[in-house]
Order: C-alpha cells, then sequence, then structure tokens
C-alpha cells in the first residue's frame, strides 16, 4: 500500500458517523479519566482527537496518551494525560465540546483533528477557522495552557487546489497561537502496513507507539 493510498484509507476510515449535537459530553469524553492513582493534583495534559488519539481498534491502554502517560510516569514527571478523543469527530464537533472538556485546568492542550473533515468534503477554510477557534479557546483558560498541534496531510486524490492550503492550517495555526506544532502526526506510520490494523487505516499498537514517540518529541520540552 502505498502512502498516498493509505492516507485516502485515512480520511475514509476515520469517518464513522460523529456523535449527535446534544448538550450532554459524548460517552467517549465521559469514559476520560485520569490515569494514575491520586491524579488530581498533577497538572493535566489534554489530548483533544479523532480514532487517532481515541484509540480505535485497541485496548485504550495501547493509544498513545497512554503511551505518554507511561513516558511520563518512567521520568518522574508529574502530568497526568486525559484522553479527549472521539472517534468520527470533525473540527466542528471538537469546537462545540470545548467548553466541556476546559472545565478542569488544563496544562498542556494537544489539538488533533482535520481527517473527519476531508471526508465529509469540508471547506477548508471552515476546517481553519474551526481549528483556529479551539485554540483560542484553549488560550482564554487563565493561566493559559501551552498547546501542542498534531497535523494532518490531506490525501493526494483531493487535488493540489485542496491539497495545497489544507496543508497550510496547521504551521499557519501554529503561528497564530503559538502552539508546537508536529507536521504530520502519522509521519513513520502512514502506508506502513504491519503499522496499521487490517482496516489499513488505523495504527497498530505498534504504531500508536510510533505516535507516541512522535508526540513525545515534541511535549517532553514543555514538561521540563
Amino acid at each position: 500500500m502505498t502512502a498516498a493510498i493509505a492516507l485516502g484509507a485515512l480520511v475514509s476510515g476515520c469517518g464513522s458517523p460523529a456523535p449527535s449535537r446534544t448538550a450532554a459530553p459524548p460517552p467517549a469524553v465521559e469514559a476520560a479519566s485520569p490515569m494514575t492513582p491520586a491524579a488530581g493534583d498533577r497538572p493535566v495534559i489534554l489530548a483533544v482527537g479523532t480514532s487517532l488519539t481515541a484509540g480505535y481498534g485497541l485496548d485504550p491502554d495501547d493509544a498513545w496518551p497512554s503511551l505518554l502517560q507511561n513516558r511520563i510516569d518512567a521520568v518522574g514527571l508529574p502530568h497526568r494525560v486525559v484522553n479527549g478523543g472521539v472517534s468520527g469527530e470533525t473540527s466542528a464537533g471538537a469546537l462545540r465540546r470545548m467548553d466541556w472538556l476546559l472545565r478542569q485546568r488544563v496544562a498542556v492542550f494537544i489539538l488533533e483533528t482535520g481527517a473527519n473533515d476531508m471526508l465529509r468534503g469540508q471547506e477548508v477554510e471552515a476546517t481553519r477557522a474551526n481549528v483556529d477557534a479551539i485554540l483560542a479557546r484553549a488560550r482564554r483558560q487563565m493561566p493559559p495552557p501551552r498547546l501542542v498541534l498534531l497535523g494532518m496531510r490531506a490525501a493526494p486524490n483531493l487535488g493540489a487546489e485542496y491539497v495545497r492550503p489544507f496543508a497550510s492550517i496547521y504551521p499557519d495555526a501554529a503561528r497564530k497561537h503559538d502552539a508546537v506544532l508536529v507536521p504530520f502526526v502519522l509521519e513513520g506510520v502512514a502506508g506502513i502496513q504491519r503499522l496499521n490494523q487490517s482496516d489499513g487505516i488505523h495504527p497498530t499498537a505498534e504504531g500508536q507507539k510510533v505516535v507516541a514517540d512522535t508526540v513525545w518529541r515534541a511535549l517532553e520540552p514543555l514538561l521540563r
């Protein structure tokens, strides 16, 4: 499977039906909880994202937010990671959840979104506006959290008229909001068969380890 085909499959596979628009938080978010005992006193790292963050098809302990928690605990840092991933969610859905998610004080806010927008034919500028609004909302918390933005690439078959402006969403937003940018969250995973599940879409447990490594390189300096 080529990287281009795999990325196109990712766009399709992350697009399971989005959560309904209700006032209550979706079950996947209600299930997000501190990953270590006595976590209430630990600074929160909140990871908001799609099935890539939720760990679709895997034990929750194999999703990259849980793997980050293992790294954090191993090096003796005080932070706890909360997995706010929801399969099938668009950037608009993530934006709708922000007030609920930020009822807790967050020290580091990690955002992974955009793949499902492509599946739904979302206009690039609408996705750009949502990413901008999500990061702006996070920054309104006092004190504001440090921001990490995980980039996504558009499938090449969408055409240069879509791919180029989509690619600019993430570096533009990172510069505007002083976020640490991970250019492509699936670097080293997309297109590699052994690192993806049988659907050719979602990372395996081994693939999630690669994602965790990629995110950790951006996150660790913020925690020191």
